[in-house]
């Protein structure tokens, strides 16, 4: 394990940058969640093991085309369904990680993105009382 004064000190609410694409979004860090999450408007199964989802129109609109890594069941009081988790390369503070990404329709959250403990694990300590204290600053990326 990384020691703590070499991991990066995150606020409640940071700034992630999606790559390839450099799709910034705002995002929720989330210790109780295993996984990260981010918002799409739609997601098609377009079979052979990829999906095609569309990224909200206030976060660019774009449609990407993504492997699935493997797909998660989920429970809901209206049935249960299943979503598709791919890997992502995310830059969040000065750190490019590539992690596990659940796809889910966030529409009614306020944040598009959810930093959950996959990304967190070894490289950040988050700090409550902070907001946006880790700009995305990764090498390479604008």
């Amino acid at each position: 394990m990384a020691e703590a004064s070499k991991k990066v000190a995150l606020g409640q609410v940071e700034e992630v940058i999606l790559l390839p694409w450099k799709v910034r979004l705002t995002a929720r860090v989330d210790t109780g969640a295993a996984t990260s999450s981010l918002d799409a408007r739609e997601v098609r199964d377009l079979g052979n093991n990829e999906v095609e989802i569309l990224l909200s129109p206030q976060h660019g609109g774009l449609t990407l085309r993504l492997p699935v890594f493997r797909w998660r069941k989920y429970k809901t009081a209206q049935g249960t369904g299943r979503r598709p988790v791919v890997l992502m390369e995310v830059c969040l503070g000065s750190k490019r990680i590539q992690a596990e990404v659940n796809i889910a329709d966030r529409s009614d959250l306020e944040f598009p993105f959810l930093v959950g403990r996959n990304l967190l694990r070894n490289h950040f300590v988050v700090d409550v009382d902070r907001w946006r204290s880790a700009p995305p600053s990764c090498p390479g990326v604008p």
